[in-house]
């Protein structure tokens, strides 16, 4: 079985009350259910972590090395493009991941354009809303069952 991990940063708690232009009416919870349900029928156990705190964001991507999580999809939030931690957390970690954004980082302000992840991510996903989520989940299972 698949194990895949969903990680988001900063602020990604509020979804659904922060800024709906930009980033839907769509709650984490909501989201994270539907992504539950469809690894579930695809045969891949779906754990999920959200946090504000850089510290526990890089602490749970040292547990997902060891405890072979297979993939992981990561929304930074605002340490997209502040962390280079969180970045050396995932190199060190070795588990391939793909970078998700629910709004279009790139027609936002200029300091959004940059990304310490996407240079290392195994793909990147920006501007789809929440849809984006479950575009990374099925590219991260099918890498997985190729491998």
């Amino acid at each position: 079985m698949h194990r895949i991990l969903v990680i988001n940063g900063p602020n990604l708690d509020r979804l659904g009350t922060r800024e709906p232009d930009h980033y839907g009416s769509e709650t984490l919870e909501q989201l994270m259910a539907r992504l539950s349900e469809f690894a579930s029928t695809r045969g891949a156990a779906l754990d999920h972590f959200q946090s504000n705190a850089e510290h526990e964001l890089i602490e749970r991507i040292h547990q997902a090395g060891e405890q072979q999580v297979g993939f992981i999809l990561i929304n930074p939030g605002g340490f997209t493009h502040t962390s280079v931690a969180l970045r050396d957390a995932l190199l060190a970690a070795a588990v391939p991941f793909v970078e998700v954004h629910i709004s279009n980082v790139h027609a936002r302000e200029e300091f959004r354009r940059h990304s310490y992840f996407s240079d290392v991510a195994a793909g990147t996903i920006s501007g789809l809303g929440t849809q984006g989520y479950e575009l990374a989940l099925r590219a991260a299972l099918a890498k997985l069952d190729q491998s």
